[in-house]
Formats: structure tokens, C-alpha cells, sequence
């Protein structure tokens, strides 16, 4: 649980880079990811050289004996221009160097740079990271996710970042198991991972291993996971792909912050020819589940896409294409929930009712999560839903939720407010009956394929909806005349009065 006065140490190191002069939001957080990631460097290698003492087994060490000044109890000591010149001189050609050749962190650290100009903020900036409780369980992941949260501007490519409380609800809906491999074609920042991790926490935490704090905030330990289940969670469970470097190092500092020790994070375009020969068994029916909010940047060039997504469906269009893939990744009865715009729903091309037809046809489409075009605001105002479906298998009836609000403001500000309907998706979705859900009128009500049929497979939450009509009482004209002349008369006599008091 992160506290008040952490949020004030990660906004005062915000404001630091701000000041001094860097203001890309995605710039500042990745400066800090390479800044943490450091300190994480030389954490790991005390604690080895701490386990080699005591065991007498050796290890291989992070820094050779002639790097040992590149180690952030090192360097933090320095003065400014002298720690300015060992950070972007030395321990940045070692992240590149040495440990881009020698873990999974390679494919996103050979290009490290330090973009940080003057040794102020670097000093700074090291002194606040110095004093963030790196160390202490899943509070280092949540100040990570509260700095995650500053990210308030869209990418180039449509990529922005998915609302948590959104994906949560993906995840609830989805309950992946610990056993399970778990994908997104799309990373970003890791956000659907991350939150996979916190939900198998919280489900796989006893009573007593639930530890409370003072300001309500809980921990969830994990203590009924076993030992193999650790395992494959911090090595084999997780798997992000994504073609932007700077979002490949915020997902895998996300992830390690929050306990994933070697995250399979990787630079590529999932979309690409390259793929599938790259990745071997990672292209093709390998995951269990897949959570996803692909970006939606319109066409891209139909040579650089790989032909197994085109086979069926011919479109240049990445949100038809990364539905494609994810089927195609998906392993049979695998599952996914992903978010689309609205235009995969009831759009009339022959790529857009190929699509809707193979989800209905050949595999089993279960849900449809219609979301307010207010969700991803101040980002984006597209109105998007969520698909939920399986890989495989037959379609019979289809589970639809108009959702009015998900608990925030659907304006720029999106403030906190009471109406959330957003559990209620998940209660009626896990006891979900086609029998007794047939209320059209209501939010939620399920549709069997055989009408879905019969309207070009449109997947429309208002095309199966009942409108619901208010009855409004006649009044006689004269009686709705008589009205506004008492009105006016009232609004002349706080006229009259107002001026007599004015003087």
C-alpha cells in the first residue's frame, strides 16, 4: 500500500525532472526506471555476495572487479559532475554491454542513454530514488504503478495507457489459474500482466496471510502458492510483446517490482512476417490466456503483415489483424478478453463480418462489455467494448452489459464518483443464465447466435437492447401558459426588488 507521504516523495521527484527541464511524461519515468533499475543492480549483488559468503557457493557477479565503481553504493557518493560523468560514461555503457548480454533485461537495455543534463537533478534524483523502500514487498510496485499513473498523453501509434480498474475487470472476468501461461500481443507498460499478478495474490491468500496496515491498505502474501507455482510464476508465466523500447523497459521494471524475477518481455511487432520464425512455440498456440488493448492506429502495410492473419480475414486494419493474432496465439480453449473499438462491433465490410463470423463460428464468442466512450479519457474519447471469448469450440449465446459508468467522471477529469457499475458485470457475469437473462430492457441480458445471425453477426450492444420509453404527463396548453406567466411574474418581482435595494 503506498501512504500519502510516498506519493509526496515520487511527486517531488516528479516536479525534480519537470524543473529541470525534462517534460516528456514517458521520458521522465523511463530516466527513473534506469535510476531504480541500478539501485536493483547492486541491491541483487549485495545480497549475492552476502549468500556466497554464508553458503561458500559462488556466483557470477553483475560487475567484474575493475566495475565495482559503477555500483549505485558507489556512485551515489560522488559529487555532481563527477557521478554525472560515471552514470552516462560507465554505468550506462554497462547496462548495455554487460547486462543486455547477460539476462532477459537485453532486448530493452542495449540502447540505454541517459538523457538526465545536469548533475542537480541527477544528484537529486538519485538521493530520492535512495530513499523509496525498493525493498519492501509490493510496496515498491504500487509507488511504481502511482508513477505509471502520471502518464497522461497518448502515444504515436494509439497507444495510451489502460485505465486499471478496466483491466482488473478483464482479469476478474477471465480468473487465470497459476498453472497458465499469460500473454499480451500489445504490452505497453505491463499493466494486464501486473494486475494477473495481483489477482493470483489476492486469490491465493489465506486469512491469516492477509497483512493489514494502519491506513487500511492490505498485502496479500501469497502464502498458499507452492514453491514449483513461484517458480513458474517468476520465470515462464508471463510474456509481453511490444515494438516501442522505452514501454519493453517500464513493463519489465513493472513486473520485477512486482515479484516477476525474469520477465519475458520482448521488442517486436506481433503483427510482423518476423514473428512467428522468431518466437517459435511464443507465436502459435501457446497461451492460455491472452489480455490485451492492441493499439488502434488504423492500416498498416499488408506486406509487413504476416500471411497466417490475413488467411481469413483480409483487412490492413491492426484492429482486425490483432484479433487475428490473438487467435492465432491463443492455444485451443485458451481464452482472452480484448478491448476493440466500436467499429469491430457493427462495421460492414467484408473483413469487419469475416471477423465477427470466425468468432462466432469457429471459435466461442461469450461476452460483450459495451464501455462509455468516457473511459479513456483524457487519452482517447473512442467508444470501445470488451470481447471475451475462447479459442475453439462452438458459440451458442452471448453475454451482453452495457456498462453507464466504471466509477469515474467520463469527462477529462475523471473523478472519482459513486455510480460503478463495474462489479456488477462480474456478479452477473459468473452466475450468468441464458434461461433468465432475457430482460432486453435491463444493462445486462444475453443473445443466442441464431439472432446474431440474422443481423450480420453485429455484435452492437444497442442493437439487442429494448429502448425504455418514460411516460410523460399531458398538460393542456393553457394550463402549461398559466405556469410561465407565474413565473415571469416572479422573476419581475425579484427584479423590482432588487433595484429598490440597489438604490
Amino acid at each position: 500500500m503506498i501512504t500519502g507521504e510516498l506519493k509526496s516523495q515520487i511527486d517531488k521527484l516528479w516536479t525534480e525532472f519537470w524543473t529541470g527541464g525534462i517534460a516528456n511524461p514517458l521520458t521522465v519515468i523511463e530516466q527513473i526506471t534506469f535510476l531504480m533499475f541500478a539501485r536493483l543492480l547492486d541491491i541483487s549483488e549485495s545480497r549475492n555476495e552476502k549468500r556466497a559468503q554464508r553458503t561458500g557457493k559462488k556466483f557470477e557477479p553483475l560487475f567484474r572487479g575493475d566495475q565495482q565503481h559503477l555500483r549505485w553504493s558507489r556512485f551515489k557518493q560522488l559529487g555532481g559532475d563527477e557521478m554525472l560523468k560515471v552514470v552516462r560514461e560507465g554505468v550506462f555503457k554497462h547496462f548495455r554491454e554487460d547486462v543486455a548480454t547477460r539476462s532477459r533485461l537485453g532486448d530493452y537495455m542495449k540502447d540505454a542513454q541517459l538523457m538526465i543534463p545536469k548533475p542537480s537533478l541527477l544528484v537529486s534524483a538519485v538521493n530520492m530514488i535512495e530513499a523509496l523502500p525498493l525493498t519492501e514487498g509490493d510496496t515498491k510496485g504500487d509507488l511504481y504503478e502511482y508513477l505509471l499513473s502520471k502518464l497522461t498523453t497518448a502515444g504515436i501509434n494509439g497507444q495510451f495507457r489502460t485505465p486499471r480498474h478496466i483491466i482488473r475487470l478483464m482479469v476478474d472476468m477471465l480468473e487465470p489459474k497459476l498453472t497458465e501461461t499469460i500473454g499480451d500481443p500489445a504490452c505497453g507498460t505491463g499493466g494486464f500482466l501486473v494486475s494477473v499478478m495481483q489477482y493470483l495474490l489476492e486469490t491465493h491468500t489465506s486469512k491469516p496471510g492477509i497483512i493489514t496496515h494502519q491506513d487500511g491498505g492490505k498485502t496479500y502474501t501469497g502464502d498458499k502458492i507452492k514453491p514449483e507455482e513461484w517458480d513458474h510464476i517468476r520465470k515462464d508465466m508471463f510474456h509481453g510483446f511490444d515494438f516501442d523500447s522505452t514501454m519493453l523497459r517500464i513493463a519489465a521494471m513493472n513486473l520485477m517490482l512486482h515479484g516477476v524475477d525474469e520477465p519475458d518481455i520482448h521488442y517486436q511487432d506481433t503483427l510482423s512476417n518476423t514473428f512467428p520464425e522468431k518466437f517459435g512455440r511464443q507465436a502459435s498456440d501457446a497461451f492460455d490466456v491472452i489480455l490485451a488493448n492492441p493499439p488502434f492506429k488504423g492500416s498498416l502495410d499488408e506486406s509487413d503483415v504476416h500471411p497466417s492473419l490475413t488467411g481469413k480475414v483480409k483487412t490492413k486494419k491492426t484492429e482486425l489483424l490483432f484479433l487475428s493474432l490473438i487467435l492465432r496465439m491463443l492455444k485451443i480453449g485458451g481464452r482472452s478478453a480484448t478491448i476493440v473499438p466500436d467499429g469491430v462491433l457493427f462495421g460492414s465490410s467484408k473483413a469487419h463480418t469475416a471477423l465477427r463470423q470466425m468468432l462466432l463460428e469457429e471459435n466461442q464468442l461469450e461476452a460483450v462489455i459495451s464501455l462509455p466512450s468516457g473511459v479513456f479519457k483524457p487519452y482517447a474519447g473512442v467508444s470501445t467494448a470488451i470481447l471475451v471469448f475462447a479459442k475453439g469450440g462452438r458459440t451458442d449465446n452471448i453475454f451482453f452489459y452495457g456498462v453507464e459508468s466504471d466509477g469515474f467522471s467520463l469527462d477529462d477529469k475523471r473523478d472519482k464518483i459513486e455510480a460503478n457499475d463495474l462489479p456488477d458485470v462480474v456478479a452477473r457475469w459468473r452466475k450468468r443464465n441464458a434461461k433468465k437473462d432475457t430482460d432486453r430492457k435491463s444493462t445486462c441480458f444475453i443473445v443466442p447466435i441464431s439472432e446474431i445471425k440474422t443481423n450480420n453477426y453485429d455484435l452492437s450492444f444497442s442493437r439487442y437492447r429494448e429502448a425504455v420509453y418514460e411516460a410523460v404527463m399531458y398538460e393542456p396548453p393553457k394550463k402549461i401558459l398559466s405556469r410561465l406567466k407565474k413565473l415571469e411574474s416572479g422573476i419581475q418581482h425579484d427584479l423590482t426588488e432588487l433595484e429598490a435595494m440597489l438604490g
